[in-house]
């Protein structure tokens, strides 16, 4: 690999043992993260970078924070916004950069902000608020939202609730800056949809469930002009593989590699990983491998640049663990010794 990388990990900063991101150079050679900086943000509990790499946002107290990436990798504070509700869990830009979803897990809103061209966010266009019963599960009685995403065709947005058991599909135009409710996947009661992520070809979505811990595979199809989206179900497969599935194992996140050929998922609890093949044709998913990721809840996971390592977040065990994973065989091997961080959330990697 040519390019130099860096990862931003972020954390929550109550404690006092960590500032809420810290900065990373990424050696794709060793597969490890090198500790090169930490910058003040409360609790940062998730991260992103936008579409052109050039700025990153980030979840805090006081709403979001943005930050223009420096050509060395470091941080240059650009503003932040309140949204007007309690503390987000997840972010997201749309396909252009011109806006800036936040999904609220307490409140179960959904803010939609303006971004300025040079990365700094400006001010909220929109507030969808969820309502709705869900299971009488304690944690699931009412919305959550935990995952926004626009379609890939920059037509609708997708808001999965873990809390009412629905992923509610939203047309967005960037005319008149509004989500219109048009339909919703209704999904089994007490299976918590928490996470989704669309193919690049637009044509398949894969989204997760924490508690039923399963990765439902989807047909996506937005003909031109149409009111909404076609969303039809093709697969289901677990988080867990063929591993017996424990009553406290919780699926956490899911990602797909850069070239699309593998899906990741990670699971709490039992803490593990789990790799599948995926074809590109027709979307199904194949299990390669389940096994322990020598941390405890895997809250995330970042894939290396090189595509043959990736780096678990471990929230409950404050840790960073590094893997070599061999797609032939299905097997990953601890690469790199662990580094220690205080309640990580979340990871991204950039190219500086």
């Amino acid at each position: 690999m040519s390019g130099k990388f860096v990862a931003y990990v972020g954390s929550y900063s109550y404690t006092g043992k960590a500032k809420g991101i810290t900065i990373y150079d990424v050696d794709t050679q060793k597969g490890c993260f090198v500790k090169k900086d930490e910058v003040d943000v409360d609790n940062s509990s998730y991260v992103i970078k936008s579409r052109n790499q050039k700025t990153l946002y980030s979840i805090a107290d006081e709403g979001i924070v943005s930050f223009r990436i420096l050509p060395d990798g470091g941080l240059e504070r650009l503003n932040s916004v309140k949204i007007n509700g309690m503390r987000g869990c997840h972010l997201s830009t749309d396909i252009n950069d011109k806006f800036i979803f936040v999904s609220g897990y307490h409140d179960g809103k959904i803010t939609v902000l303006k971004l300025h061209p040079d990365g700094r966010v400006g001010k909220i266009v929109d507030e969808v608020y969820h309502k709705g019963l869900g299971s009488i599960a304690e944690r699931n009685f009412r919305p959550h939202v935990s995952c926004t995403r626009t379609t890939p065709d920059g037509h609708f947005v997708m808001a999965a609730d873990l809390g009412i058991d629905q992923v509610k599909i939203y047309h967005f135009d960037n005319n008149d800056e509004r989500l219109a409710l048009v339909d919703m996947i209704p999904c089994d009661i007490n299976s918590a949809p928490r996470f989704f992520e669309f193919s690049k070809d637009g044509k398949f979505l894969y989204l997760m469930y924490e508690m039923k811990n399963v990765v439902d595979v989807f047909t996506y199809e937005a003909k031109p002009g149409c009111r909404m989206p076609v969303v039809e179900k093709i697969q289901t497969v677990p988080t867990t593989g063929h591993n017996k599935l424990s009553e406290l194992t919780a699926a956490t996140t899911l990602t797909l590699n850069a070239d699309e050929k593998f899906l990741f998922t990670t699971n709490a609890g039992d803490n593990s990983v789990c790799l599948y093949e995926r074809d590109a044709e027709t979307g199904l998913l194949k299990e390669k491998m389940c096994l322990p990721i020598s941390g405890d809840y895997p809250k995330d996971v970042a894939i290396f640049p090189d595509n043959q390592h990736i780096a678990s977040i471990n929230h409950e065990s404050g840790s960073i663990t590094f893997f070599k994973i061999d797609y032939s065989t299905g097997l990953i091997v601890m690469c790199a010794n662990i580094v220690k961080v205080n309640q990580p959330n979340c990871c991204v990697i950039v190219e500086v």
